[in-house]
């Protein structure tokens, strides 16, 4: 069984930060890439940041400059750095992970239960 735990989550005023962390579990044998989204009531769910396993990372526009999305393979987790937080930042942020198997070698998918980010203004 694999569980990915979010942590960092809350309530901040404009122009403040919060620091997102997602910590995988189990039996893995390897993790590929590793990515935040968010969503907001009856919109999709939306890519914030994603790191592949060599580092390379990709940005929705809306956060580039930011937000900066890290890894620790040791640790299996992953950590999102929100800086200049804006009220249409917030949203419920869901954890997503790739990841190799080691009972079976088989490639799964797993999302986090995700965590509530509130920006006031």
């Amino acid at each position: 069984q694999v569980t990915l735990v979010e942590s960092g989550g809350g309530l901040v005023e404009a122009g403040g930060s919060l620091r997102l962390s997602c910590a995988a579990s189990g039996s893995i044998s390897s993790i590929s890439a590793m990515g935040w989204y968010r969503q907001t009531p009856g919109q999709q769910r939306e890519l914030v940041a994603r790191i592949t396993s060599g580092g390379s990372t990709t940005y929705a526009d809306s956060v580039k400059g930011r937000f900066t999305i890290s890894r620790d393979n040791e640790k299996k987790t992953a950590y999102l750095q929100m800086n200049s937080l804006k009220p249409e930042d917030t949203a419920v942020y869901y954890c997503n992970v790739g990841l190799i198997l080691v009972r079976d070698g088989r490639y799964l998918e797993v999302w986090g239960r995700g965590t509530l980010v509130t920006v006031s203004s």
